[in-house]
């Protein structure tokens, strides 16, 4: 029979190891080898990607090149161009929990309203002026916003809704990374009125106190 005082440090003990556990299952999973180069060609399913056998790996796959290239801002509506550099371009990069990625501007260009589902985001800018900004969760739902100048480093919470905006009259450049291999995104406005199939145009007028013609008209053009 345990006694109240045992009872006391299995009960603290298990408390300690759930909130290890939960801690453990809020990143990306660990490397437990020098490196896990992910097999792209395994029919295997698996929360991450297949390790490629370690003797046929090559410099190659923790290489890419062409971040010193722009993207094209041009053919974007809202003017700005993201260059990802994720596990599917460096296999290196698996279980390693970290990527980048290059974000171009035209003049008054926005990288849309969005979230990273699975990363915390730390962004410098390179080039430029821009107004940043996240949103906390509700029901709070505060505006976290700073103008950011060449230099000038900030910080996006992993999950939060947030976005960039150049307020110059000239192109801008940031370099942002990020806590996961495959951080993914969500835009906004591209998910709730761009999804496939449609979310009904009802539900949508009254979440967002709009019309129904209106509604629709939105979904039109996602």
């Amino acid at each position: 029979m345990v006694s109240s005082s045992g009872s006391r440090v299995l009960f603290i003990c298990f408390v300690i190891t759930t909130m290890t556990c939960f801690v453990a299952m809020a990143t990306d999973n660990n490397p437990l080898q020098d490196f896990c180069v992910a097999d792209e060609n395994s029919p295997v399913l698996v929360n991450g990607l297949v390790c490629k056998d370690p003797k046929v790996v090559t410099e190659n796959d923790f290489f890419t090149w062409g971040l010193n290239v722009a993207g094209d801002t041009l053919s974007n509506k809202v003017g700005s161009n993201v260059t990802t550099v994720n596990v599917a371009r460096i296999p290196g990069l698996n279980t390693l929990g970290i990527s980048l990625v290059r974000i171009d501007f035209a003049p008054w260009g926005i990288n849309a309203p969005h979230t990273h589902p699975r990363a915390t985001e730390i962004l410098t800018v390179i080039k430029g002026t821009l107004r940043v900004g996240f949103v906390t969760s509700n029901t709070e739902n505060r505006h976290i916003t700073k103008v950011l100048n060449e230099g000038d480093v900030f910080v996006f919470p992993e999950g939060l809704i947030h976005y960039q905006q150049n307020i110059g009259h000239d192109n801008a450049v940031v370099i942002a990374a990020l806590s996961s291999q495959n951080p993914g995104v969500i835009t906004i406005a591209n998910a709730v009125f761009g999804a496939n199939p449609d979310i009904s145009a009802d539900i949508l007028a009254k979440a967002f106190q709009l019309n129904k013609n209106t509604v629709q008209e939105l979904q039109a053009r996602f």
